[in-house]
C-alpha cells in the first residue's frame, strides 16, 4: 500500500515536470539501489562474523578502483578545473568529516538497530542541511521549511515509538539510534559542503576527490587498528564488500550522477525519497523485518516533510 501511495505520487511528479521517461528510470534504480545498503550491511552481520569497521573498509576498498578511474579521467579533461591550495583541503577534509564519519557512525549503528529505522533517521539530513545554512550561513527559514522540519521530525517521532516498543530487549537500541542521527548530522554537513564546493570545480570530480579522501581515512583506520585475521574467516564476508561497493555504492553514484544532468537536482530528490520505503520492503522480505502501523505513518510524515523541502526549494 504504501509503495503504491509512493509510486502514484511519483507519477504525478514525472507528468507535472515532463521529465525523460529514461531519466526517470535511472534515477528511481539509483535510488533503489542505494537504499539496498542498509539490508546487505544487515545481512552480512547475520550470516558473517564481522565488526563495522572492516565491512566498511571492503566496501571502500573494492569501491576505490572505479573512484580512482573517475578521478584520473577528469584530470585529463580540457575542460577540468585545477584545484586551488583551499579547495583541495576543503574537497578532503569534507570526504573524511562528512563521509568517512558519517559512515562509520551509520554501519556501528547497524548493528543494534533495524534496517527501516535506520534509513528514516538518516533521512533526517535534509532538515539538518537546512538548519545548516541557516544558522551558518545565514539562509533565512521560510514557514514552509518549518513545516517540513515539524514533520519530518514528528515522523521520525512516531516511527521511533513504534519501533521501541517492538524492540523492547535490545540493550544497545539508543546507542545505535545516536549513532545513525551523528551519521544524519555528518552527512548533512557534506551535503551542505559539497553544495559550496561543486558550483566552483564541478560535481564529479568534487565527489571523486571527497570519496576517495574518505577511502583513505576508512583504510588508516583499519590498518591502524589491526586484527587482520578475520579477513580470512569466511570467502562470503568478500562478496558482501564486492555487493556494497558495486550495488549499493559505485552503481547509485553514477546512476544518480547521470540523472541529475538528464532531469536536474529536484526531480532527483523527488524521486529518490523512495529511498525508505525501498528500504522497509526489502529488510522485510529479505531480513523478516516487520512492517507496523506507526512505522507506516512515521514514514509517511517524514516523506512529507522531505518533498514540501525539495518542491519548494527554487531549481
Amino acid at each position: 500500500m504504501l509503495v503504491a501511495c509512493c509510486n502514484g505520487f511519483m507519477e504525478k511528479i514525472i507528468t507535472k515536470h515532463t521529465i525523460s521517461f529514461t531519466g526517470f528510470l535511472i534515477a528511481f534504480a539509483g535510488a533503489i539501489l542505494f537504499s539496498s545498503k542498509a539490508v546487505i550491511v544487515k545481512k552480512a552481520f547475520a550470516d558473517v562474523k564481522v565488526d563495522a569497521l572492516t565491512l566498511l573498509m571492503l566496501r571502500m576498498l573494492f569501491s576505490m578502483p572505479f573512484y580512482l578511474v573517475s578521478a584520473f579521467l577528469i584530470t585529463k579533461r580540457t575542460s577540468n578545473i585545477r584545484l586551488s591550495r583551499k579547495q583541495f583541503f576543503i574537497t578532503i577534509g569534507l570526504g573524511l568529516f562528512g563521509y568517512y564519519l558519517s559512515s562509520l557512525f551509520d554501519f556501528i549503528g547497524l548493528q543494534y538497530i533495524s534496517a527501516g529505522l535506520e534509513r528514516l533517521i538518516l533521512f533526517l539530513y535534509p532538515s539538518f542541511a537546512v538548519l545548516i545554512n541557516a544558522f551558518v550561513f545565514k539562509q533565512s527559514i521560510r514557514k514552509n521549511e518549518i513545516l517540513a522540519l515539524a514533520l519530518t521530525y514528528f515522523g521520525i517521532l512516531v516511527a521511533y515509538y513504534g519501533e521501541l516498543n517492538l524492540d523492547t530487549s535490545n540493550p544497545h537500541f539508543f546507542l545505535g539510534s545516536f549513532l545513525v542521527f551523528l551519521c544524519s548530522i555528518t552527512y548533512s554537513i557534506y551535503i551542505v559542503g559539497s553544495g559550496q564546493m561543486i558550483p566552483q570545480i564541478g560535481a564529479n570530480k568534487f565527489t571523486a576527490y571527497a570519496l576517495l579522501a574518505s577511502t583513505a581515512g576508512v583504510l588508516i583506520h583499519y590498518t591502524l587498528r589491526g586484527n587482520y585475521d578475520i579477513l580470512n574467516t569466511d570467502s562470503r564476508l568478500w562478496w558482501y564488500g564486492i555487493l556494497l561497493a558495486v550495488v549499493a555504492t559505485v552503481a547509485p553514484t553514477f546512476m544518480l550522477s547521470t540523472a541529475l544532468k538528464k532531469i536536474g537536482s529536484n526531480n532527483v530528490a523527488i524521486i529518490s525519497s523512495i529511498g525508505p520505503v525501498s528500504t522497509i520492503v526489502q529488510a522485510h522480505y529479505i531480513l523478516g523485518e516487520e512492517i507496523f502501523t506507526l512505522q507506516i505513518i512515521g514514514t509517511t510524515l517524514v516523506l512529507a516533510g522531505v518533498l514540501l523541502l525539495v518542491l519548494k526549494t527554487k531549481k
